[in-house]
């Protein structure tokens, strides 16, 4: 994974002089990468997207406020240095994400605006990758307190606690304990290859049987009817105005300056009605994992 950014200082010639030329972002001290921050972002939100002088200012911000994520990495330097690049780089898009909807009328510091997006992502990354099928939070955070669980009934008990004990001691249901010890099957995964259990010499030529001989094949659309089962009811959490602009990005692929033809509003509204709207069903998705 390999996020590159460059500045370029002729991005600041006709329509910028209002910024600074600033020949290595990465070497603004953070103190003045925040006085110079309020700077570029008032002066972006004033810039069409797309343009030169857009990207100049979007760039720069990313680069002079990459200590952010630096100083957020820091706080997981405990899981092994091996994963510090990768956890730098999943920062960085959270960095680039903070940006891209951070706005000065909310008047609160950047800082304090972007760390949270910083971290969020660094933590996803972790939930993402540590379990090898990705289950809900939920069920994640299930497993461990079952894990738990399991050896303090078993030092009480003197033998392995049941489904139903289970239950009683955590205050939960059974079916939610064996959803949870299923869930708890995606957090290792062995190979395709191990032979089939009673299958030795049984296959073609006299070799063993394994899994990937009795898998099926993914089915290429699941995913995609799965994002859409998940994002019909956030569809319907949009206004009639919205859920029109969608239909016309996405279903009619009209451009941002046809819809503003359409709507009667400018390219670069459409863009931030289009931003915020996207902005929210991310979330809604997420929030629902």
């Amino acid at each position: 994974m390999t996020i590159s950014v460059s500045v370029h200082a002729q991005g600041a010639g006709t329509g910028t002089e209002a910024l600074p030329e600033i020949e290595d972002p990465l070497k603004v001290a953070p103190k003045d990468a925040r006085a110079l921050s309020k700077l570029f972002f008032d002066r972006l939100q004033t810039l069409e997207e797309g343009t030169a002088q857009y990207q100049y200012a979007r760039n720069t911000l990313i680069e002079m406020n990459l200590s952010l994520v630096h100083f957020a990495a820091g706080r997981f330097r405990n899981r092994g240095n091996g994963q510090m690049e990768d956890i730098i780089q999943v920062g960085t898009i959270g960095l680039i994400k903070a940006i891209d909807r951070f706005d000065l009328a909310r008047e609160v510091e950047f800082t304090s605006f972007a760390i949270p997006y910083i971290v969020g992502e660094i933590k996803r990354f972790f939930r993402d990758t540590t379990w090898s099928v990705h289950v809900p939070r939920r069920l994640q955070e299930l497993r461990v307190t079952l894990a738990k669980s399991k050896e303090e009934l078993a030092t009480v008990l003197g033998r392995e606690a049941t489904v139903a004990e289970l239950a009683e001691h955590l205050g939960i249901t059974e079916e939610e304990v064996t959803e949870g010890v299923v869930a708890s099957n995606g957090y290792t995964a062995h190979s395709l290859d191990v032979p089939v259990d009673g299958s030795e010499g049984d296959g073609p030529g006299g070799v063993s049987r394994t899994h990937a001989d009795i898998t099926g094949d993914c089915d290429p659309g699941m995913e995609l009817v799965e994002n859409l089962h998940a994002l019909a009811p956030l569809m319907e959490t949009l206004d009639a105005r919205e859920r029109a602009i969608v239909q016309m990005r996405f279903g009619d692929e009209m451009t941002q300056s046809e819809i503003g033809e359409r709507l009667g509003v400018s390219q670069m509204h459409v863009s931030r009605l289009i931003s915020r709207i996207l902005a929210r069903l991310r979330e809604g998705i997420l929030t629902e994992d």
